[in-house]
């Protein structure tokens, strides 16, 4: 009993002497939010603070069910016609150019704040899909990044944030199912044409790759921004082309489309 009880005693001053240590470094180097810069708040548990996450544009209601974008249920939806028809589902969570999410992805993708992957899966998690897409989906792929771009970044914020949300959706990972055959320009000065004569042909599936897993499968593509889905499309097309039978896509923002009120 007593050497319990002593035990015990040094695993709560074990205890306090982390918190302590914590303290002085927060006294001494203040943590600040990965997207705004402000100082954390004392009940922020994370690299992003509530505020952000509070500021975050949701996608409103009512959505198209099949693309997720938000549709007023007058005419056909727009933003379907972008997508081929073996891509069955998109959904995003928030806009981006609008409220927190463009800077929270700004902080994963460009400053290297890796730990925001998580929180944004989490809320990636979350959407609501048909019901086909979740008994359906296999793995995850995330939109792979030029090797240039990779190394020079040091990871894919896609690769990130498809491991996370496996993690809550408890299904595997192929970050190595697809990849790029050509260097492509950035995408966010180029018209919608722009974009999609850019990336055309611009992917394909590994060679790594068993066909067996691809064939008659339900994948679920996973990047951080669609915009006007030509590098999510491209994607896909070669997921299908290599046999998977059908594509889903998430993304954490969605950049509004002309006429959209955000």
């Amino acid at each position: 009993m007593q050497a319990g009880t002593a035990g015990g005693a040094l695993a709560r001053v074990g205890r306090l002497g982390a918190a302590a240590l914590r303290a002085l470094l927060d006294l001494a180097l203040p943590r600040a939010c990965g997207a705004c810069g402000h100082l954390l708040d004392e009940g922020d548990d994370g690299v992003i603070c509530g505020r952000c996450w509070s500021r975050l544009s949701v996608l409103p209601s009512p959505r198209c069910a099949r693309c997720g974008h938000p549709h007023r249920g007058v005419g056909d939806c727009s933003w379907c016609a972008l997508l081929p028809p073996f891509v069955r589902a998109v959904r995003s969570v928030c806009w981006a150019g609008a409220g927190s999410g463009s800077a929270i992805v700004h902080a994963l993708k460009y400053r290297g704040w890796h730990a925001a992957a998580e929180p944004m899966a989490a809320r990636m998690a979350r959407l609501a899909w048909p019901d086909d897409v979740t008994s359906e989906r296999v793995a995850l792929v995330p939109v792979p990044l030029a090797a240039a771009r990779e190394r020079e970044r040091g990871f894919n914020q896609s690769a990130c944030l498809a491991r996370a949300l496996g993690r809550y959706w408890k299904i595997p990972t192929w970050t190595s199912c697809i990849m790029r055959i050509r260097t492509t320009t950035s995408q966010t000065r180029l018209t919608p044409g722009e974009r999609r004569s850019n990336v055309s042909s611009a992917f394909r599936v590994s060679p790594s790759v068993s066909r067996e897993a691809l064939r008659g499968a339900h994948l679920v593509l996973v990047d951080d921004v669609v915009t006007t889905a030509a590098t999510v499309v491209e994607c896909a097309a070669a997921l299908h082309a290599g046999g998977a039978r059908i594509v889903s896509v998430v993304t954490f923002a969605r950049a509004p489309a002309l006429g959209d009120r955000v």
